[in-house]
């Protein structure tokens, strides 16, 4: 982030919890408005691809737990 965000940043942090609420949701519905980029449009791309296989019990779920465990095996952790 520039030191400009950051500052600002900092400001927003000092704001009680409604105001920062209220200040990130104007903020995102700024933001809609804005097209994606090419790394947004192919997330949303496999969030979707993988909803259908799921809605047709085409994908096999694993828990998190499960999830997280095997990749931190993969990583020797």
């Amino acid at each position: 982030m520039t030191a400009r965000a950051l500052a600002l940043e900092k400001q927003a942090r000092r704001l009680s919890a409604t105001e920062r609420e209220r200040l990130a949701e104007r903020l995102l519905v700024e933001m809609q408005d804005e097209p994606l980029t090419a790394v947004d449009e192919a997330w949303v791309a496999e969030a979707e691809k993988r909803f259908s296989d799921w809605k047709r019990r085409g994908a096999k779920t694993v828990s998190a737990a499960k999830a997280l465990q095997a990749i931190r095996k993969e990583l020797g952790r």
